[in-house]
């Protein structure tokens, strides 16, 4: 059931699910490969910062035949050094919105998951790609850095060494090598990727709303955390998910036999 649908020429936003918690927002700009402008980025920011509260997961996908292929340097300005900072700033504020917004995302990866591209999708809590993905920076060949966080969120999945060589010599990595370093957690048929994603999203909305905000907010800084301090935070956030009453509720229907139990698929 799609509650809305809105669109501009950057983005579009479907809410869609029988109680309209899933959000499906796509970029549209296939005809640039899906490019980012500042225009798309402030569009993505603006989507996160004003999801409907029915809302409990979303998928992000490409329009056409790719996923995104970076930073639209046809629209690249001339900026001092100050500027330029400011302007990094602005898009780290806008991809912060995915990765600690207000719920868990999934990314349906096809096609050139590149530069700005592979940022955008390391914000995402699940990457899903299909036989067709491929990844690059090509930032170091092109006299620039990358700029939307992607040196703090790319080595934390493949490590630093391996984003060095993306960038000092170009090394695009296919599907299958990016599922083994950890570019995508799912690898599926060429077209596959959405489905997926939103089987994934379906699943991951019927958690109870504090366990997802804990595992998006709370897991990534106690991973960041010495072990002392991760055990302590870990403690607190278990004491609060617990404490919830959809908590209470999931677990008395397990002890009576109501709720299903873990088995291999």
């Amino acid at each position: 059931m799609t509650q809305y649908k809105s669109s501009t020429d950057l983005i579009s936003l479907e809410i869609t699910g029988e109680s309209h918690e899933i959000a499906v927002i796509r970029l549209t700009r296939p005809t640039k490969r899906n490019a980012i402008n500042d225009g798309l980025m402030a569009a993505i920011k603006d989507v996160f910062e004003n999801l409907p509260s029915t809302v409990r997961a979303a998928v992000i996908a490409g329009e056409g035949d790719h996923f995104c292929a970076g930073l639209d340097l046809s629209e690249l300005q001339e900026r001092d050094a100050g500027q330029g900072l400011m302007h990094s700033r602005s898009w780290t504020v806008a991809l912060d919105k995915v990765q600690f917004g207000p719920v868990p995302v999934v990314a349906a990866l096809h096609g050139a998951v590149v530069g700005g591209g592979l940022e955008l999708a390391t914000t995402c809590h699940i990457r899903v790609a299909d036989e067709t993905t491929f990844y690059a920076l090509p930032e170091g060949s092109r006299g620039i850095f990358v700029g939307g966080g992607g040196s703090v969120r790319i080595p934390k999945l493949i490590g630093a060494a391996r984003m060095a060589d993306m960038m000092f010599t170009g090394r695009v990595y296919n599907a299958v090598e990016g599922e083994k370093v950890g570019l995508a957690q799912y690898l599926v048929p060429k077209g596959q990727a959405f489905e997926k994603a939103m089987e994934i999203a379906k699943r991951i909305a019927q958690n109870a709303p504090l366990t997802n905000y804990a595992l998006m907010h709370a897991l990534p800084r106690i991973a960041e955390q010495n072990a002392d301090h991760g055990f302590f935070t870990e403690s607190m956030m278990a004491a609060i998910a617990q404490s919830a009453p959809e908590a209470k509720a999931r677990v008395k229907a397990f002890l009576d036999g109501k709720a299903g139990k873990v088995k291999v698929e």
